[in-house]
């Protein structure tokens, strides 16, 4: 029955927390593997950026924005070619290190603005000029051709290169599109004249480096007037592209799960910056993921087992906190660790062993309640399974206790005159009547031995005045109840009666379950209990039926009671260096055979 330690130490149990473990790992590696909560993941990258903050603004990158005020100043937009060209020269003319400028200039337009306009970019240095298209010779269209791009000292990039995950957030770059390379990749490489090296694959995660408005932006009608100090620009990146949401150039970005929307350059300039720190966001390899769905599944299904629940569930819960803070501090430092599948396959198995854990406690508990539902009353069982649950061992406790035997006596030279029938009605009938007693003042019955009775008081319960009860349970054994069973045999033709020997002796007992798998009884032993069997055999040929020992008697709180007692002697027992005083009751006087 396992009561000495707790369920989830059993073979069984450990049985089930490893398959509660394996099995929740199976199933949450099967949900990874088909990317069932892909989107929930994702979800958990935007909040680490939320959690990380916003990085202080890079001051090596401004954004020339087209906003409302620009529209309002200037028209209505796409604005005329020359009012680029002056945007262009005035930026350059501030020493601007590269241009990259996100507006389209695919089409031809009025020649002389077109004119204005390529003049611009000839006489700057480092532009990068957006488009979103390609030609059937899978070269850039703007200003009709790479050709003309190239003769300007210019160069041209993709901007249509992010993917939107579902919710239309955009989280990563790609390095190309439809053979064109990225327009923040080109930028990047203009500002610093070298190849700017990428990670392995078709993009990569954009380190935003905070909410919408994190950089610096000046006005596009600003700069084309003339407003703006020069040396805002002196060895700057500048993004020019249009931050108006009456453009439609807002998309959702990681930083805040899609809930404020980035305009279109302030995104460039993002995924130029994490081009420029050489892609710092980055996932793990995949048996790291494995590895954590893996570990965080048996955490809980392995602490249930070597330890109490309660010091498994502090383990669990300071394993998921844990787990938690390196999936942040990971981030921090770059890499995007896997984090809802981890969690998932955590939960799962915490709840699996959980459910296990009480499954077992509540095995437990019918087989405790079958267990002493034999020999104690109902309202005792319900109060060991209530202290069982705060902790109490069925399994082995040391305590006081006050131990009755009794034995019929004369009856087995009656039994040898009765049908086998017969001794088996006696037997029980008598048993019946003298455990309902011992039942009724809240002892245990331990066990039955023909007609002899193993009771003790004080436990599995701790019962204060365990020795009052004792006595009294003896006082009505010997004489009410020993009447009522006499008065049937007698009525029944069984017999003249018999008289009884019972036996009690307080003091320190182990008690608990004691047997095997296969069979298990409670039992309280010690010398207590020895003791407690020999007084009983003592009671023969003494003239009385009870002996009370005098530890008993100095156990009882009802001390009226204990001085009604009258004192017999004292005996040499077996087994014991010194006598024992043994009390009576004053009306217990009849011999006993």
């Amino acid at each position: 029955m396992g009561g000495a330690r707790p369920f989830s130490r059993g073979r069984a149990s450990g049985r089930l927390f490893c398959a509660v473990g394996v099995g929740v790992v199976a199933i949450v590696l099967g949900l990874n593997a088909f990317g069932a909560l892909d989107s929930l993941e994702l979800s958990s990258v935007d909040a680490r950026f939320s959690l990380r903050g916003a990085k202080s603004p890079p001051n090596g990158i401004v954004l020339v924005g087209i906003d409302g005020e620009s529209i309002a100043r200037i028209g209505s937009f796409p604005f005329p070619r020359g009012r680029h060209a002056d945007a262009i020269r005035s930026i350059a003319e501030g020493g601007a290190r590269t241009i990259a400028y996100d507006v389209q200039f695919t089409e031809a337009s009025v020649p002389r603005e077109d004119r204005a306009l390529a003049d611009a970019v000839k006489s700057a240095t480092g532009v990068v000029l957006a488009t979103e298209e390609v030609d059937e010779n899978g070269e850039s269209p703007v200003f009709g051709g790479e050709d003309v791009v190239a003769a300007l000292g210019a160069k041209s990039g993709m901007t249509s290169v992010f993917p939107p995950d579902p919710g239309g957030i955009y989280r990563r770059m790609e390095y190309e599109g439809q053979g064109l390379k990225s327009f923040d990749l080109v930028a990047a490489e203009q500002a610093t004249g070298e190849r700017v090296p990428h990670p392995a694959g078709d993009n990569s995660w954009i380190d935003y480096q905070g909410p919408p408005m994190t950089f610096a932006i000046v006005p596009f009608w600003r700069v084309v007037s003339g407003q703006v100090d020069p040396n805002v620009f002196k060895d700057k990146i500048v993004v020019v592209g249009a931050t108006s949401p009456s453009l439609g150039d807002v998309r959702g970005t990681s930083f805040s799960g899609g809930r404020e929307l980035m305009s279109g350059a302030e995104i460039h300039a993002n995924a130029i910056v994490t081009a420029l720190a050489g892609f710092p966001l980055g996932a793990p390899p995949g048996w790291l993921n494995v590895g954590l769905i893996v570990v965080m599944g048996l955490v809980a299904p392995l602490g249930s087992l070597a330890l109490s629940p309660r010091r498994a569930l502090a383990l669990a819960l300071l394993a998921g906190l844990a787990f938690i803070v390196a999936t942040q501090i990971a981030f921090n430092a770059g890499l995007i660790t896997a984090f809802v599948y981890p969690l998932l396959a955590f939960l799962l198995a915490g709840f699996g062993a959980l459910i296990v854990h009480y499954v077992g406690v509540s095995i437990e508990r019918l087989r405790t309640r079958d267990l002493f539902g034999r020999f104690v009353p109902d309202s005792v069982v319900n109060e060991v399974l209530t202290e069982a649950g705060a902790g109490l061992r069925l399994g082995g406790v040391r305590r006081e206790a006050t131990i009755l035997f009794s034995d019929l006596r004369g009856f087995s030279s009656v039994a040898e005159k009765l049908e086998p029938e017969q001794v088996i009605e006696v037997v029980n009938r008598y048993l019946g009547e003298m455990s309902s007693a011992i039942l009724d003042n809240g002892g245990t019955l331990i066990a039955y031995a023909g007609d002899g009775i193993f009771a003790a008081f004080g436990v599995p319960l701790d019962q204060p005045d365990h020795a009052d009860r004792a006595v009294a349970t003896a006082r009505e054994l010997v004489g009410p109840r020993l009447d009522a069973f006499n008065e049937w045999v007698v009525e029944s033709g069984l017999g003249e009666g018999f008289r009884m020997g019972v036996g009690l002796n307080t003091g320190q007992v182990m008690a608990g379950n004691v047997g095997s798998e296969r069979r298990v009884e409670y039992t309280a032993i010690g010398d207590t209990t020895n003791t407690a069997s020999r007084i009983e055999g003592m009671t023969k040929g003494s003239g009385r039926q009870l002996f009370i020992a005098g530890s008993t008697r100095a156990a009882m709180r009802d001390r009226s009671a204990a001085e009604q007692l009258v004192y017999v002697d004292e005996f040499e027992v077996r087994g014991r260096e010194q006598g024992v005083q043994i009390w009576s009751l004053a009306e217990d006087g009849p011999q006993v055979s």
